[in-house]
């Protein structure tokens, strides 16, 4: 099968970036000049946009997975996406979700269930966390207070 026949396949099952598809060929060992040939004819037919790969990206990573904007601007650097781009998809992705809703959520399924904390060991636990979801620390800090 031809690179562009195998890149349609994998974009046919997930919005991927131009770096997310480059990568995936190359791994498969297409040629140079068949992976470029194939993402100028994706980018002609619209298989290919950064801005809408980035748009479901940021919105997967906030709604379905309750992450905050560092760790949604990570995965999005990870995906190849240009700062540029990132920063816009991020912006629009938080403009429609509450930040303290999101902290919220992802404390209470860490909790589950309880309504306190019991020691610092766990404060300290549930701050690493929080701050490894992406959460500002400040943010994190009052609430888990707050929780104490």
């Amino acid at each position: 099968m031809s690179a562009y026949g195998t890149a349609l396949k994998m974009l046919a099952g997930r919005e991927l970036s131009e770096a997310q598809v480059r990568q995936r060929l190359a791994r498969r060992k297409y040629d140079s000049g068949d992976i470029d040939n194939a993402i100028e004819r994706l980018k002609a037919g619209g298989y290919i946009d950064d801005a809408r790969a980035a748009a479901v990206i940021a919105r997967r990573e906030t709604t379905v997975r309750r992450r905050g904007k560092a760790r949604v601007s990570n995965r999005l650097r990870a995906a190849g996406i240009a700062p540029a781009v990132a920063d816009r998809a991020i912006e629009q992705a938080f403009k429609d979700v509450d930040a303290d809703a999101l902290l919220d959520a992802s404390l209470e399924r860490r909790l589950r269930g309880r309504t306190r904390i019991e020691d610092d060991k766990e404060m300290q636990r549930l701050y690493r966390y929080l701050i490894g979801q992406g959460f500002e620390g400040d943010r994190v800090l009052a609430k888990l207070r707050k929780l104490r």
